[in-house]
């Protein structure tokens, strides 16, 4: 992974990582008293553990929206930040899927190798988030018997959509595990997988601010 400045008030785009400043971090839970007692918040910063770029909350105006989810161990609680430009570090993409590995079941290694080749074969990337991300990125224990795959692919060639979504289908077919995640447009707006797969004539597409219906056209065009 990549960590770099956040150019000044730049946006984020949806999964983006944030490091927050440790002095900015230790001023937001002072004035958090709702997050008082969540023991593994203290030293978030410090461990150099990162929060995630999410959807503003409705009337939530300004700032950077983000998002931290906790561990099962510490009751899978989301918890919702809004920040200043000046209190962010630095930036990174979601880890690509190899970087990951280590980290997934053992029983995942050989879907996750297909998953790997199916997006070198049609030149795109593919990124990993959702509770695999977490465990890999602070070394807690955010998997269960039960956790999906979550993970984001960049758009593949119009003529070739079709193909890699069949292609994915049966990599899944033949996973031991779930496989959920979006395709997601240069500008940062995606649609899950699955619907894409099934021909649904109204997509939900989800952007940086809201998640909005949209035709198959629209979102490919």
């Amino acid at each position: 992974m990549h960590w770099h400045a956040l150019q000044s008030d730049a946006p984020l785009q949806r999964h983006q990582l944030v490091r927050l400043k440790s002095a900015s971090w230790s001023e937001l839970l002072h004035m958090r008293s709702d997050l008082a007692g969540e023991a593994l918040l203290p030293g978030w910063a410090d461990r150099g553990w990162p929060l995630i770029a999410r959807r503003p909350l409705p009337g939530e105006v300004g700032g950077y929206a983000l998002g931290l989810p906790l561990p099962p161990s510490a009751g899978k609680r989301r918890i919702a930040i809004n920040v200043r430009y000046e209190d962010v570090d630095a930036v990174s993409s979601l880890p690509h899927l190899l970087e990951t590995i280590a980290s997934a079941p053992a029983a995942w290694e050989s879907s996750m190798h297909r998953l790997a080749a199916l997006a070198e074969r049609h030149a795109i990337e593919v990124r990993v988030f959702g509770s695999l991300a977490w465990q890999w990125l602070t070394g807690l224990t955010y998997l269960s018997p039960s956790s999906d795959l979550d993970v984001i692919w960049t758009l593949p060639s119009r003529e070739r959509i079709a193909t890699f979504l069949a292609e994915l289908a049966d990599i899944e077919a033949q996973a031991p595990m779930r496989l959920d995640g979006e395709l997601i447009r240069a500008d940062g707006s995606g649609v899950n997988w699955r619907e894409l797969h099934a021909g649904a004539k109204d997509l939900a597409l989800k952007t940086p601010v809201d998640v909005q219906l949209c035709s198959y056209e629209a979102f490919v065009a």
